[in-house]
């Protein structure tokens, strides 16, 4: 299993590929991500890499502690990775931008938009009711009661509530092309969140099947 890296989302943009089509894309700020933490199945129990990212001051003492023990400026975040083989990394290590390729597929994970309490027509994609002056009710959900028996109304069914603000992840975007000098990464296509969000990137689970649809 490949590792995962912490990074943030700067914005969109587009790219214009050799016939003048043109491109949305995400641009990724992936800071140099570094090796606070080795786990292996002899202490731990299973093998995993943690990576740390973005400096911060304010952070808890027992976090100041762990950073401390392995030799590492304080991270704002931090990601754990399963892997097969730890021999190859080393603490204090800082993973870069360039660990992607270009023309590599990947999956991002990040938080989506927070759009507050909405209603079920632009929660649920409901109809609403007739527009008449005549009509009952324009954007509600309609009766969700029961007869006598249950006398109640279950649990689970779609009604008003909060919209947005949870995990996303969206697979096998390709990378248009990696900066490594500005330690920015291009990816074709949106990514979940507002700018300035954290994303989690790590190498596409699907991304052979993808390429074999196509080719049908």
């Amino acid at each position: 299993m490949s590792l995962k890296l912490i990074g943030k989302k700067k914005g969109m943009s587009q790219v214009f590929d050799a016939s003048g089509k043109a491109i949305a894309c995400t641009i990724i700020l992936a800071e140099p991500n570094v090796v606070t933490q080795i786990k292996k199945k002899e202490t731990d129990g299973y093998s995993a890499i943690q990576l740390g990212a973005f400096l911060d001051k304010r952070a808890t003492k027992p976090l100041k502690g762990h950073f401390q023990k392995a030799g590492v400026p304080c991270c704002r975040f931090l990601l754990e990775s399963r892997t097969q083989e730890n021999e190859a990394f080393q603490i204090g290590q800082k993973i870069e931008a360039n660990y992607f390729v270009q023309g590599e597929h990947v999956d991002v994970t990040s938080r989506s938009k927070g759009k507050g309490f909405q209603g079920v027509m632009k929660l649920h994609n409901m109809a609403g009711g007739p527009a008449s002056h005549g009509s009952g009710f324009h954007r509600h959900a309609g009766s969700t009661g029961m007869r006598t028996t249950p006398g109640r109304c279950f649990p689970g069914a779609p009604r008003a509530s909060r919209m947005g603000g949870d995990w996303k992840t969206v697979q096998g975007l390709e990378i248009l092309f990696v900066n490594a000098e500005k330690q920015l990464i291009v990816l074709k296509g949106a990514v979940p969140g507002c700018i300035g969000c954290t994303v989690y990137i790590g190498k596409a689970k699907k991304a052979k099947k993808m390429k074999i649809e196509k080719k049908r």
